[in-house]
């Protein structure tokens, strides 16, 4: 066999889906989770909850927390899964909407693969059904000539489905969804036929309205979702948590040393994004620019994990100022024209007069000049 079709082993997969990286878990929870389930759930709604929020079971198991954020907004995603409405993860770039979907889909269902991915080139066969046509011009419209989509196989199979960046979709390729939605049927006037949705199936589409290339929802197609907006992090500490968690999980599937030195750099790179994304500083004194982008905590997450690998193949292992420095002025610099003078001013007006960020402030003009 080509080494390029090769079945992978699960030690040697980038990025495991979540309901193989966290299998422990998973089965820990269902073993010890007695509460009333819905028809087709793996777990309860309230190991659903517990294990994206984390705890400690009875027997003493931890459930790491795969979203930090508040309890009452995970419980309303959850329970939204449980009633016949979709779920819209609404929220900014880079607030967990993708990584929150993912996990609801692997506890609910055991299985967060059926995904449809949006862009603005999705067409209405990702949705609905394909063909194959092959099949098709040899023996005509059949069953064995219909490719189903992912909407098609959680319908028929009780699952539950990801649209992730719901509003990259065209207009008219979101509104597919409607009927599916509503009516929870799928119709297939070639075949004279119709997939009538089961108990278990439901949708968790994720969105965000104010990046570019967005396509507005229909008010039809929008009233047939329950929609949970994931803000951003409350807090410093809550983000630094966030970030040093996750820049933790990605730095062992990638085999690169962890950070116990690192903390002062997380801290730092967290600091700059939320006082650039509020326009105002820490302390409230001192009102910022803001630059184009968002600033996110995905890309915060970026920049350290970046800086890692710097520092495990080109350093001494030790998160210093010097790796995350280019990361920093990547993630603020979209736009060279206006950003960068942003930049400049909140570098010589902020970083340069705080105590204990020298070397940084000197890290990020090396690579600024």
């Amino acid at each position: 066999m080509p080494a390029y079709v090769k079945q992978t082993s699960g030690a040697e997969v980038l990025r495991p889906h979540a309901e193989h990286a966290f299998a422990a878990e998973l089965a820990a929870l269902t073993a010890q989770d007695d509460r009333p389930r819905p028809d087709r759930w793996k777990l309860s709604p309230w190991a659903v909850a517990t294990y994206l929020l984390g705890g400690t079971l009875p027997d003493g198991t931890v459930i790491t927390p795969k979203y930090v954020g508040p309890r009452r907004i995970v419980e309303v995603a959850v329970t939204t899964l449980a009633t016949d409405r979709a779920l819209l993860l609404l929220g900014l770039p880079g607030t967990a909407k993708t990584w929150v979907s993912e996990h609801l889909a692997a506890a609910v269902s055991g299985d967060s693969t059926l995904l449809v991915q949006g862009t603005a080139g999705t067409p209405e066969e990702a949705i609905r059904y394909g063909w194959n046509y092959a099949q098709l011009l040899a023996h005509g419209p059949g069953r064995d000539a219909l490719v189903p989509s992912p909407v098609m196989r959680g319908m028929a199979e009780g699952m539950t489905v990801r649209v992730e960046e719901l509003t990259r979709i065209p207009a008219d390729v979101q509104d597919t969804l409607i009927t599916i939605l509503s009516e929870k049927t799928l119709p297939i006037p070639e075949l004279g036929e119709e997939v009538q949705a089961v108990r278990g199936f439901n949708l968790i589409a994720t969105a965000n309205d104010r990046d570019r290339g967005v396509n507005d929802l229909s008010s039809a197609l929008r009233r047939r979702f329950n929609t949970v907006v994931l803000p951003l992090p409350e807090s410093a500490e809550a983000e630094i948590d966030i970030v040093t968690r996750r820049v933790d999980q990605i730095g062992r599937s990638l085999d690169l040393p962890s950070a116990p030195d690192g903390t002062d750099e997380i801290r730092r790179v967290v600091t700059v994004f939320r006082e650039l994304r509020d326009g105002l500083t820490g302390d409230g004194r001192t009102k910022v620019k803001s630059p184009s982008g968002t600033l996110s905590t995905a890309e915060a997450i970026s920049v350290v994990t970046g800086g890692l690998a710097l520092s495990a193949h080109f350093g001494d292992g030790v998160l210093r100022p010097g790796d995350v420095a280019a990361g920093v002025l990547g993630a603020v610099v979209r736009d060279p024209g206006t950003d960068r003078v942003v930049w400049q001013e909140y570098l010589e007006t902020v970083v340069r007069e705080r105590d204990g960020w020298q070397d940084f402030y000197r890290a990020c003009r090396e690579v600024s000049a």
